[in-house]
């Protein structure tokens, strides 16, 4: 059998192939074999080439540096003449698409038991894999052993199972294990246990580089890719990398070694790294994020509900100045974060705002997610070395939900003379009055007695208690993340992008 994926979909030629007569390397064809399709693949190499049985049919099938190509034999017998003609209707996979071979062999006596396996360097041969059983419906284990473990043990990758047991865990865990014997980390779980694992990641990265995490300005890339199974409530991540929270298709872009390279932002309090990220909410975002940790014991979708309800019905807005550093793609970033510090033209590009902020949105990734199918930040790419900064300022409640409600449409959500939206590298929330922290255990009346925490913020679906200003950074590609591109994906006609 021989399974194969081309672009965003698998191709696959049932019933094996039995061989009929051993193939010869780089072997003359038969006269009677010879066709105008050799000259397609002339410039190629020839590895092997034979008559096989695929299906009911016997072809021609020729293996090259790059590609498997088989084309059927049909005999005729015109008078005089019992040689057997060759049909030119080709078909043909590239040997990089190829997802798994499974080898039947039938040897003659005299053969020896030889032959040509292909290897692919780029593609990962053991994972190190952490399991979330508490990620949404607790099906993390589940959907791993189902639907995940089968097609890594056909691909004949190896792999280290790690069931996380607490908050924090993949951080202690990936700090101090062994990971040189690993191609990559595989994280089966949502969006906040995806983030951890990343986090983990880079600090590992930083701690092995000797460098020190507070303030940090300029972090070294992580050592290893990241794969991310979804199984979470929203699978932003995931969406946003593969185009839908489809698990084959996540898993089988791990299989085929198909790394993106992903930005990564900083946050920062107090001169002090709180955690890398993808994206983050404060205002809104942060106090819905803070309701719904509150009813952990609801199931995901009723509590992400009935949170955002209850935080409309105490919509409120924060107070804060938020300074910005513009996206000019006149500077080079990597070369100006590695300087350590920013020079006064630097200083200068720095823009200021103050107000009253029901919603602030930073985000370096699209962000795609079920009720957003356009995305979040649907002007964000993975790696385009900028982040998107949306502002909800203060209005009346009905119009800040005609806002939300345009997340699920394909109209402009941002089309509203309150919300702003800018493409920035850095960002700087300093909230103006320190005594309007949210407190979630308040049911009732104002929320102007502070959290002893601070400020809740929403980063990747983690909350994260922010005392004072937090500057957001961006770092370009610093992490590789196992998916396809979206460009790729938006230029297929088909309207289903998965793998399977």
């Amino acid at each position: 059998m021989l399974r194969g994926t081309r672009r965003s979909r698998v191709s696959s030629l049932e019933g094996g192939l039995e061989e009929e007569a051993p193939p010869q390397a780089a072997a003359e064809p038969p006269a009677y074999l010879e066709c105008p399709w050799q000259t397609e693949a002339a410039a190629e190499q020839t590895l092997l080439r034979g008559i096989f049985e695929i299906g009911r049919d016997s072809c021609d099938v020729v293996l090259s540096e790059r590609t498997l190509r088989w084309r059927p034999i049909r005999p005729e017998r015109p008078a005089g003449d019992s040689k057997f003609t060759l049909q030119c209707k080709e078909e043909f996979i590239e040997l990089q698409d190829v997802f798994s071979v499974k080898l039947k062999r039938r040897f003659s006596v005299r053969q020896q038991k030889s032959g040509t396996l292909l290897g692919f360097s780029n593609r990962p041969k053991s994972l190190k894999i952490l399991l979330n059983p508490q990620s949404h419906k607790k099906e993390a284990i589940q959907v791993y052993h189902e639907k995940v473990e089968p097609l890594l043990k056909l691909a004949g990758i190896k792999t280290d199972v790690t069931i996380t047991e607490y908050e924090g865990h993949a951080v202690s865990l990936l700090q101090e294990c062994e990971l040189q014997g690993f191609d990559g980390v595989v994280c089966v779980g949502g969006d906040g246990s995806a983030s951890e694992v990343a986090h983990a990641l880079l600090l590992r990265a930083q701690k092995n580089a000797g460098m020190e995490t507070d303030g940090i300005l300029s972090p070294v890339r992580a050592q290893l890719p990241l794969g991310l199974i979804p199984a979470g409530s929203t699978n932003v991540l995931a969406h946003s990398l593969h185009g839908l929270p489809h698990v084959v298709t996540a898993t089988l872009h791990i299989i085929m070694g198909h790394l993106q390279q992903v930005d990564v932002c900083t946050f920062n309090t107090m001169g002090k790294l709180v955690r890398f990220g993808f994206s983050a909410m404060f205002g809104f975002g942060g106090r819905t994020l803070a309701l719904a940790e509150k009813y952990r014991w609801m199931s995901p979708s009723q509590r992400r509900d009935f949170a955002v309800i209850k935080a409309l019905t105490k919509l409120k807005p924060e107070d804060c100045e938020i300074s910005f550093l513009p996206f000019n793609n006149s500077w080079n970033i990597q070369e100006r974060s590695a300087q350590g510090s920013p020079d006064s033209d630097y200083n200068e590009q720095w823009q200021t705002i103050q107000g009253q902020f029901l919603n602030v949105s930073i985000m370096a990734i699209p962000c795609l997610c079920s009720v957003a199918p356009r995305g979040l930040a649907p002007n964000t790419r993975l790696n385009n070395g900028s982040m998107a900064l949306i502002i909800a300022r203060n209005t009346s409640r009905p119009e800040f939900i005609k806002h939300l409600k345009r997340y699920a449409s394909m109209q402009n959500q941002f089309n509203f003379p309150f919300v702003e939206t800018y493409t920035v590298e850095e960002v700087r929330v300093r909230p103006r009055n320190r005594t309007s922290g949210y407190n979630p255990e308040e049911e009732e009346g104002s929320h102007e007695t502070a959290s002893e925490d601070g400020f809740p913020w929403n980063v990747d679906g983690d909350l994260m208690w922010a005392p004072s200003e937090v500057h957001v950074r961006l770092h370009p590609r610093l992490i590789s993340l196992y998916g396809g591109t979206m460009e790729e994906m938006s230029d297929s006609k088909e309207t289903c992008h998965c793998l399977k």
